[in-house]
C-alpha cells in the first residue's frame, strides 16, 4: 500500500484522546500508469471557479524516452473516476504551471527549455495552443516561478528563469514578453528557485535563489529589481511563501522558506534576519506554504516522505501533526485548498496524495491572531536585529 502513516507531534492541539489520524485522513491518491509514473511532480495549481479541479505538473520520465518529456494532468476530486480529467504535453520537462486567473480554462507552463506555453481546456487537443520563443526576448533557462498577477481588468503573467530574468507576459500574446527585468544583486545574477507575491499585490515579491539567500524585488519604479537581502539559508531554496490569512490582524509581513539545509524558516519582512528557524526535519525540505485561512499553520514537506502541519501558536520544537508515506518516497511540492481543510501532497514518483484535516486542525479560533502577535514579538525579542531602513 502507498498510504502515510500518521504519529503525533506536539502538545496543545492534540487532546490526549486525539490521534493523529483523526486528525488528517488520507481522502485520495491520484496516479496513472501511463502519465505519472517515474515522473517527480513539479507544481500544483487550483481552478479559481471550479475549485474541484487540480492541475499538477510533472517532470519528465527518464524510462520513457518516446513519450513527452512534459506533462500537466487536470484531476477531478468531486469524481471518483481514477483517471485525470484532462490531459496536456509538451516537449520540455515543466517545472512550474498554473490556471490563468481570469481565464480558467487556461493552463500556462514555465518548461526546463525556458519556454513559456499555454494549453487550453476547451479546445480539445494535449498540445500547446501557444508558446513563446526559444530566443533572447523571452526565457532560455529553466523556469521556476508562474503566476498570474493583477486584477480582471488588468492582470500579467509573470515568469522568471534561472538566469534571474524576469518577463512579463500578456496572456493572448506569448510571442514576445511586454516587458523583461534583470534581477541583479549588485553585479551579480540571482540564480532564482521559487517566488511569493503578497495577497493582492502587483509589484513588490519575494525571490529565493540558489545559494539561499532571499531577496525582496520590485518589477516597476525606481527600486526595480533586487531591494534587500534575507540570509539565513545554506542551501537552495526550495520553497516561499507571504501568509494570506485574512481576519483580525494583518500577517502580510510574514513569510516561511524551505530549504535543503534541513529547515523551515520564519521571517518579517522589515528584518534581515529569520524570526525562527524550525529545526524538525532530517533531510532537505522541499515545499512549505502556510494555511490560506489559519494565521499560524503551515505546512512542509521533505525527502524522506514527511509532511509536518505546524500551528506556532501551539508548538515552535515539533509540528502538531507529522506524517510519513509507507514508500519514504521524497514529497517535492504540496498545496492547500481554498478552504483550508485539504493538503494536496505530491511525490518524486508522480502520486498526488490529499488529505482532508479535521476542523480543529484547520479553522482558527478567534483568539488566534492575538496568540499570533504575542507570538511574534516573543520571537523578535530574541532576534536582536535593526529593522532595515524602510
Amino acid at each position: 500500500s502507498s498510504g502515510i502513516n500518521a504519529e503525533n507531534g506536539g502538545e496543545g492541539l492534540i487532546d490526549s484522546g486525539d490521534n493523529a489520524d483523526e486528525l488528517l485522513r488520507q481522502h485520495r491518491v491520484f496516479e496513472d500508469e501511463r502519465w505519472t509514473r517515474n515522473r517527480s511532480v513539479t507544481s500544483f495549481d487550483i481552478n479559481s471557479k471550479y475549485p474541484e479541479l487540480i492541475l499538477v505538473s510533472y517532470n519528465n520520465n527518464e524510462e520513457a524516452p518516446n513519450e513527452p518529456e512534459g506533462v500537466v494532468l487536470i484531476w477531478n476530486k468531486k469524481f471518483s473516476k481514477t483517471s485525470p480529467e484532462y490531459i496536456f504535453h509538451c516537449q520540455s520537462p515543466v517545472m512550474s504551471a498554473c490556471f490563468a486567473r481570469f481565464q480558467p480554462h487556461l493552463i500556462l507552463g514555465g518548461t526546463y527549455s525556458g519556454q513559456i506555453v499555454a494549453w487550453d481546456m476547451r479546445a480539445g487537443k494535449r498540445t500547446p495552443i501557444q508558446r513563446s520563443p526559444l530566443s533572447a526576448s523571452a526565457h532560455t533557462h529553466p523556469v521556476y516561478c508562474l503566476q498570474v498577477v493583477g486584477t480582471q481588468n488588468a492582470h500579467n503573467l509573470i515568469s522568471i528563469a534561472t538566469d534571474g530574468k524576469l518577463c512579463s507576459w500578456s496572456l493572448d500574446m506569448l510571442s514576445q514578453p511586454q516587458d523583461t527585468l534583470e534581477l541583479q544583486q549588485k553585479t551579480k545574477t540571482v540564480a532564482v528557485t521559487t517566488m511569493s507575491f503578497a495577497l493582492g499585490e502587483v509589484n513588490s515579491f519575494l525571490v529565493g535563489s540558489e545559494e539561499g539567500t532571499l531577496y525582496s524585488s520590485s518589477r516597476h519604479g525606481n527600486k526595480a529589481g533586487i531591494n534587500e537581502a534575507f540570509e539565513g539559508h545554506h542551501g537552495p531554496v526550495t520553497g516561499l511563501d507571504y501568509n494570506k490569512a485574512v481576519g483580525q490582524g494583518d500577517f502580510s509581513h510574514l513569510f516561511i522558506s524551505s530549504s535543503t539545509d534541513w529547515t523551515v524558516k520564519l521571517w518579517n519582512n522589515k528584518l534581515s534576519k529569520p524570526l525562527y528557524s524550525f529545526e524538525n526535519a532530517n533531510d532537505y525540505v522541499f515545499d512549505v506554504k502556510w494555511s490560506p485561512i489559519h494565521p499560524a499553520v503551515f505546512a512542509s514537506v521533505d525527502a524522506m516522505g514527511k509532511v509536518d502541519i505546524w500551528n506556532i501558536n501551539t508548538d515552535t520544537e515539533v509540528p502538531v501533526v507529522s506524517l510519513q508515506t509507507n514508500t519514504r518516497t521524497a514529497l517535492n511540492r504540496m498545496q492547500w485548498s481554498y478552504n483550508g481543510r485539504e493538503l494536496h501532497i505530491g511525490d518524486c514518483d508522480g502520486k498526488v496524495y490529499i488529505y482532508e484535516l479535521k476542523e480543529k486542525l484547520a479553522v482558527p479560533h478567534n483568539e488566534e491572531w492575538k496568540r499570533l502577535n504575542d507570538t511574534l514579538n516573543e520571537m523578535q525579542q530574541r532576534v536582536t536585529e535593526v529593522p532595515l531602513a524602510v
